[in-house]
């Protein structure tokens, strides 16, 4: 029996299993089979065609992956965001390969790949979705392009698809410490009241992978989802920004709905509308920067040529991308702007840089 013959039928017992205290560890053993066996379908096959056009090189600042149902306007969102020509028409699986553009905005250059309609059962390998969500697991954002007039049953369908494949949408790693040991057994606390898991559900599901000594700490109230997410330690937890695309088709109250909802954008892609809010949210998502450098006090600084950084990064992330060795020459930074108490402000490697802050990088003697 192959793995997804074994899945399907891991899937029907737990259908058809009632949901009740008495069965909630049979549950839990039957989630963690299914895990391990999805986890399975992640490792990179070597028999059969590779994925031609799949295997595009990961280049500027960030990666985003567009995912949806066929013929739901990927392709023209491309076309219109980007200077790259991907065939539109109206019929299904239009795009068949992995087709790259680039957004260029505030100096950034976003890689936008456009993939191949999605379909149900991409995680089992209907219509190459297994290339489809391999691919997207590479991006530092999805933008899930929906039909705004049948947004609901696409929206849960490839959400399922992806969370098979294990990538995580819109959530963040559980606050579990998982750590294995030599001996001593199944080591089990939390720190908070558990609701949905307690110590007998995680030997089962620790019995199951075969590990029978562990540290384990619960931090939050967790799942048991969450719990076998954390033991697998192969999942991608990524923001996903969903795009409402053909309100033209829609009424003002229905957009207005659509667009009051958590992470999402409206557009209609043939008449243009809210494109720039859609560039502008994709900036905001991937938490992108832009800093700049000045050579020394009193000069201007250099507001043509900034670097596009992560919300996050530090002074050294800046002197790396000036040049390889000069974290090793630095001595100090002068920073302007709303990271510092008073501007300049000396500082040094790990300062936190804000928006628009301008930064000199000063070498030892």
């Amino acid at each position: 029996m192959g793995i997804q013959e074994k899945i399907a039928d891991l899937e029907f017992e737990y259908a058809r299993t009632q949901k009740n205290k008495a069965t909630e560890y049979h549950l839990g053993t039957i989630k963690a089979k299914l895990a391990k066996l999805r986890a399975e379908l992640l490792e990179p096959s070597t028999q059969g065609p590779k994925g031609e056009g799949f295997e595009v090189l990961k280049s500027g600042d960030a990666r985003v992956a567009l995912i949806g149902f066929p013929s739901v306007g990927k392709s023209t969102l491309l076309n219109s965001l980007t200077d790259t020509e991907s065939l539109c028409a109206n019929y299904e699986f239009t795009t068949l390969t992995c087709i790259p553009g680039v957004i260029k905005y505030k100096g950034a250059e976003i890689q936008l790949l456009d993939l191949p309609g999605i379909i149900e059962g991409a995680a089992q390998g209907a219509g190459r979705g297994r290339q489809v969500i391999a691919a997207a697991r590479t991006a530092d954002l999805i933008l899930m392009v929906l039909d705004a007039s049948r947004f609901e049953e696409q929206k849960d369908k490839i959400t399922q698809e992806l969370s098979s494949m294990g990538i995580r949408l819109n959530r963040v790693p559980p606050n579990i410490s998982f750590t294995l040991r030599s001996s001593g057994g199944i080591n089990f606390s939390s720190t908070v009241k558990l609701t949905m898991i307690d110590e007998k559900l995680v030997e089962r599901v620790l019995k199951e992978y075969k590990i029978y000594n562990a540290d384990v700490i619960f931090r939050e109230d967790a799942s048991v989802d969450d719990f076998i997410d954390v033991v697998l330690g192969k999942r991608k937890y990524l923001h996903c920004l969903y795009c409402y695309n053909k309100i033209d088709c829609l009424t003002i109250e229905e957009i207005d709905a659509l667009a009051r909802r958590p992470f999402s954008i409206v557009i209609s892609c043939s008449w243009g509308l809210n494109l720039d809010r859609l560039v502008e949210k994709i900036w905001q998502s991937l938490k992108l920067i832009k800093i700049y450098t000045k050579k020394r006090v009193g000069e201007f600084p250099d507001l043509k040529n900034g670097f596009v950084l992560r919300t996050g990064s530090t002074v050294a992330t800046v002197c790396s991308k000036i040049h390889r060795n000069l974290v090793s020459s630095f001595s100090y930074a002068l920073v302007w702007g709303t990271s510092t108490k008073f501007s300049p402000q000396r500082v040094g490697l790990h300062h936190v840089l804000h928006p628009d802050d301008v930064v000199q990088i000063v070498k030892k003697a």
